[in-house]
């Protein structure tokens, strides 16, 4: 193992040559250190010049300033449009976006090798991917899906080889998989727990949103895919906005999410639809008639957890699937999201940081495939 070198819960480890050209070698870098710093581009290039400095990731024809001038001149970098930051610098959607495809290979690169196109729900109907089952041709099946060497074989069975003849009887179709469209909003926990205790857990829960969204965007386009974060209130955040996501001192309003959640999918047309929610703490506040917060980080409050049982009751008679992402095992979380479980009908996964991506991963394959009413 290298010897590490920790900061502030940061982890790197010794930086290992690769047959890269010196701009792509910071790039990963600092790819990899803006999303930790929640896109503070002063902050990550502090850590650039400490990693550069104990690593020797500069050269003589290249170095720190060499890379700061070239991320300018790509459109990587521009001037910070806050008066207060006069001289500050910024990163652009570009980088947005490089910080996205970023965190789609790290968590879904291994899967993504399959070679799969648009996935497909195990009903049979019209599409495009053809499941390996033959039928009967009927009134109404595409030509496009004749299967011309089973049929020709059926053709000689019932005709014979001599004087070769094809009826309508003889025609054989393969049955292909229904595409399906799926809905899916993205929960993720802001409160002060997601960094409680040194342990960063928002930047893993950060990565997971950024790389579920490139996937959708870019192999499933027809999919939609909403993301809301939640503390004391929940709100709606933009794409842009995720690589700048910070927790804050609140609470932890469960209720609130799934509303907005639910709020959101009610919008949508697809008959498929599914809300993730990935936190690490069981719900500790409400929102009261009167705007004014209740709150108990105590235990489990039958007050907040039987209004979180009845949303997830609602959802389930809208037949929308929650599923949740544990990413701590706290005694009191575990019991509240085993009853949130029940009461949905949904999944819920106890998982680790390193698991996360995949996990999440996997469970949007399995619900959206379903068929199309």
């Amino acid at each position: 193992m290298d010897k590490p070198n920790t900061r502030s819960g940061f982890i790197f480890t010794e930086f290992v040559e690769e047959k890269k050209e010196p701009f792509d070698k910071f790039f990963d870098i600092f790819k990899e250190i803006i999303t930790h710093t929640s896109g503070d581009v002063d902050e990550a290039l502090d850590w650039l010049a400490e990693l550069d400095k104990e690593y020797k990731l500069s050269t003589r024809d290249y170095n720190l300033d060499d890379f700061i001038e070239d991320l300018k001149k790509r459109g990587y970098l521009k001037d910070d449009d806050d008066p207060n930051k006069q001289g500050g610098l910024s990163i652009t959607e570009k980088t947005e976006q490089a910080i996205r495809q970023n965190a789609l290979n790290q968590i879904f690169g291994k899967l993504r090798k399959s070679g799969r196109g648009n996935h497909t729900t195990k009903h049979i109907g019209s599409g495009t991917e053809e499941s390996g089952e033959f039928k009967n041709y009927a009134f109404g099946d595409s030509l496009s899906q004749i299967a011309i060497t089973e049929s020709i074989k059926n053709a000689q069975i019932n005709n014979g080889i001599g004087d070769f003849q094809l009826f309508e009887k003889d025609l054989i179709v393969n049955e292909n998989h229904h595409k399906a469209q799926m809905s899916t909003v993205l929960m993720i926990d802001i409160s002060h727990s997601m960094i409680l205790y040194g342990e960063d857990r928002i930047t893993p829960a950060k990565k997971v949103a950024m790389a579920l969204v490139e996937l959708i965007r870019t192999r499933y386009p027809k999919d939609t895919l909403d993301i809301l974060v939640f503390g004391n209130d929940a709100w709606p955040i933009k794409v842009k906005d995720l690589p700048y996501l910070q927790v804050g001192p609140y609470h932890t309003n469960t209720v609130a999410g799934i509303q907005l959640a639910m709020d959101l999918l009610r919008r949508k047309k697809n008959t498929n639809k599914q809300i993730f929610m990935i936190t690490d703490g069981k719900p500790s506040c409400l929102r009261l008639p009167n705007g004014e917060y209740y709150k108990n980080s105590f235990g489990l409050d039958p007050e907040i957890t039987d209004k979180c049982y009845n949303m997830a009751k609602q959802a389930r008679k809208l037949q929308i699937p929650i599923t949740t992402f544990m990413i701590a095992q706290d005694e009191y979380l575990m019991e509240f999201v085993e009853k949130f479980t029940q009461e949905n009908r949904g999944k819920a996964f106890y998982t680790g940081l390193k698991g996360l991506g995949e996990m999440i991963f996997e469970d949007y394959e399995t619900n959206r495939k379903k068929r199309i009413k």
